[in-house]
């Protein structure tokens, strides 16, 4: 077996090694995937270990430092650097994908295997990541750990540089500039330009009468320094030319400032929203059981107060810009997506979200929003909003749990406190919990006080507290239609079971009385279990 055949088999076993896979998809996501959660305690070690580092470099240049710490840089901090860069360099593409490639090329056009072409596909993909930037400042820093050399002490600063991978602030920052980067060049080349026209007329002018000025080198200091606009005061003109000289380069560099702020500042304030939009998702990822509300409208308004409240986490999706600022501006977490489109819930966990709220001013917006969600997820639940009756059916089909019409509501109430107004405020103020009064769910928990008692030996008006009814899920119902069975008014012998819904009725302080007594007794029933 030649040395092709025997790179081809290794490829292939490594294409289907699940174990391989998995090892290489770890630390892929160490060190690169800020989504990964243990990605921020590598982060976290390594910056310690470089500002410990360049610590030690620092102290070391006039004091001698101890030997354990000497042995810590140069074999511990050095190792670590050096094992980081060589799975930087093994995790930046698949080598053996590329072998695969080529041999289902050659087979598919019948020719020999081309080794030259494989080994120039894999130097220049590695020589690719070895001569970017940020791997190129992974290799200088590992260079000041050789103390034999001491010029190579200066390449602590590449230690310095390194903070770059790992902090995200740094690293949005430039990203911004990068964006201006036309700009920035053309800048680049002004100024280069006028300290090599500025810096060759004062050495013309002043070499001979200016004892400060000697060499061109002196002459372009001057220029750079003046068109900063800094001015040490080191070097002075002493011609009329040279000074003439000296004010339009002060004026130049006033203008040349000028320009590069309006850059930067313009490059930030498209960026804002961009890096802002990025901070919330960050912060959304890191929420566990949080509702998603889609559609800042005057119902969404209600509910994020309810929600804010009662300390519930949301995230609010929106496409108007304007609605997204208000909601931002009210202390709530917002980002500015079409829901309709799959990039607004390309970053979201859905396993971490316990609800979403399809809740815009349009039936058809909500259709796709509940389609898109399915796309995602077929277990999220999805209450949705219908201003049409007769788009509930659609809405169903498109995959919402729980529909609500707000103006079939609305009739409803108008038809009743009629005939019924004080009824109608009773309800009102339960459904809007003014003065306290709700009506809530609450779980019976398996091994609590509530687990397998009747109703009637619930001593619900010690807890102040109006049982209305019993919500019953049943496993075995032929759709989600008849799933739940509501039993109003229950009889005093209908037994409860784990997984019963009790709906009741109270104060906040009664109800969250009640719900901590029915955690409290599963919890004592567990330990004694």
């Amino acid at each position: 077996m030649n040395f092709a055949q025997f790179l081809v088999n290794l490829a292939f076993l490594i294409d289907n090694s699940l174990r391989y896979q998995r090892i290489k998809r770890f630390f892929r996501n160490l060190l690169e995937n800020d989504d990964y959660p243990y990605k921020k305690y590598f982060d976290y070690f390594m910056i310690f270990l470089i500002l410990t580092s360049v610590v030690i470099i620092i102290e070391e240049v006039k004091t001698p430092i101890a030997k354990w710490l000497y042995y810590y840089d140069v074999y511990f901090v050095t190792g670590v650097f050096i094992i980081e860069y060589l799975l930087r360099l093994w995790v930046y593409n698949d080598v053996h994908k590329i072998i695969i490639a080529e041999y289902e090329e050659s087979l598919f056009l019948e020719r020999p295997f081309d080794m030259r072409r494989v080994l120039k596909d894999i130097a220049k993909k590695k020589l690719e990541y070895i001569f970017s930037p940020l791997a190129i400042i992974d290799l200088l820093a590992i260079l000041p750990s050789y103390r034999e050399l001491r010029i190579l002490r200066i390449f602590v600063l590449f230690r310095v540089f390194k903070l770059l991978r790992y902090s995200q602030n740094i690293t949005h920052f430039f990203q911004v500039l990068a964006s201006k980067k036309i700009e920035l060049f053309t800048l680049l080349m002004l100024v280069a330009f006028t300290i090599l026209v500025s810096g060759i007329s004062i050495y013309v002018f002043e070499e001979r009468s200016n004892p400060n000025i000697n060499t061109l080198y002196d002459a372009f200091y001057w220029a750079l320094v003046t068109i900063s606009t800094v001015g040490y005061g080191d070097i002075s003109p002493t011609t009329h030319e040279g000074r003439a000289i000296t004010m339009i380069i002060i004026l130049v560099g006033v203008g040349l400032i000028s320009f590069a702020t309006s850059i930067i500042v313009s490059a930030f304030s498209e960026k804002l929203s961009e890096i802002r939009e990025n901070r919330i998702i960050h912060t959304a990822r890191r929420l566990d059981d949080y509702y998603i509300i889609c559609g800042y409208t005057h119902m969404a308004r209600l509910l994020a107060k309810r929600f804010k409240r009662e300390g519930v986490d949301f995230l609010i999706i929106d496409y108007d810009e304007h609605a997204v600022q208000q909601a931002l501006a009210e202390g709530y977490l917002a980002i500015c997506e079409d829901a309709t489109q799959k990039d607004a819930f390309r970053h979201i966990n859905f396993d971490n979200v316990k609800a979403v709220m399809a809740l815009t001013n349009s039936d058809m917006h909500n259709i796709y929003i509940c389609l898109n969600i399915r796309s995602f997820s077929k277990e999220c639940f999805i209450i949705s909003r219908a201003v049409d009756y007769s788009s509930h059916k659609k809405l169903k089909l498109a995959g919402a749990n729980y529909i609500i019409s707000p103006y079939v509501t609305a009739g409803f109430f108008a038809a009743k406190i009629i005939d019924e107004p004080i009824a109608i405020e009773a309800i009102n103020d339960i459904l809007i919990a003014r003065k306290n009064a709700l009506c809530e769910q609450v779980e019976v928990i398996k091994g609590s006080f509530l687990d397998g008692a009747k109703v009637g030996d619930i001593d619900f008006d010690r807890f102040k507290l109006i049982l209305l009814g019993i919500v019953r899920i049943d496993e075995k119902a032929p759709s989600e239609e008849f799933r739940y069975k509501f039993l109003f008014n229950p009889d005093e012998d209908e037994l409860l079971a784990a997984g019963d819904i009790l709906i009741v009725m109270g104060y906040t302080i009664s109800l969250a009385h009640f719900k901590s007594q029915v955690v409290e007794s599963s919890l004592h029933h567990g330990k004694k279990s």
